[in-house]
């Protein structure tokens, strides 16, 4: 079985840690294609930067899932996501609906924290999108740039604790979800300190995805996840056109 695992943003070094997550967790002779779009932001963190990165999303599902069993985007805010499922028929999966759905079989209430808190905005529209405002207790940012969580030392992996037991009172809530890919390395060692499930999107999305492929389902072929209408594409994006 083959993923191909699509990080958003252009950060090679990230790219590489969250394919190492992913592996950590596949299954024996599932193979972990990671990838990266040619153009884009370094890391995803507004609307604006989601806006571009989507388009790469789109770049890298046009150009290499029709070798792949399964597909995960792996930047919390699913960027890209419906685009990548016209784009392919095989299961297409983004970490942050992986992650709901997982925390959701786990606890009747789950709290997120992620990044900025400019972005718990965004981790709220899809919380509502996903239909999960009964089971999400809230969402909390720590203020930590996504790119300083490469070799998080224990500064930062120290407030992300802090912020998720806060998190945990608040809220009353039974799990913890991780909301950026860069955190995907933390997982292990959060969960032991908090003594809750603490929910990887990455790992969710691989396993989820491996269990939908093995079962033979594919994304419809229909209504609004039909491929796209044939038409040529102009300037830069010329070679992705139908």
């Amino acid at each position: 079985m083959k993923i191909l695992l699509i990080n958003p943003n252009t950060t090679a070094s990230m790219t590489q840690a969250i394919a190492q997550a992913a592996r950590a967790v596949a299954a024996p002779g599932t193979e972990i294609v990671a990838a990266q779009p040619s153009f884009g932001p370094a890391s995803i963190e507004c609307h604006y930067d989601e806006a571009i990165a989507a388009a790469g999303v789109a770049e890298q599902v046009r150009l290499g899932a029709a070798a792949a069993d399964a597909v995960v985007i792996s930047c919390f805010g699913d960027p890209g996501l419906d685009a990548a499922r016209e784009a392919t028929a095989a299961p297409v999966l983004g970490i942050a609906e992986a992650a709901f759905h997982a925390a959701s079989f786990l606890a009747t209430r789950f709290s997120v924290v992620t990044t900025l808190t400019r972005t718990c905005v965004i981790a709220e529209r899809l919380v509502q999108r996903y239909g999960f405002e009964a089971q999400c207790a809230g969402v909390h940012g720590t203020d930590i740039p996504v790119l300083d969580l490469e070799g998080a030392g224990e500064a930062l992996v120290g407030q992300i604790e802090e912020a998720a037991r806060a998190a945990i009172a608040r809220d009353r809530s039974g799990a913890i979800v991780l909301g950026c890919a860069g955190m995907a390395p933390l997982c292990a060692e959060l969960s032991g300190r908090l003594g809750v499930p603490v929910i990887d999107g990455v790992a969710a999305a691989v396993k989820f995805a491996e269990a939908l492929a093995a079962l033979g389902l594919r994304t419809s072929r229909r209504g609004d996840y039909a491929s796209p209408p044939p038409k040529p594409y102009a300037g830069c994006v010329s070679h992705l056109g139908w």
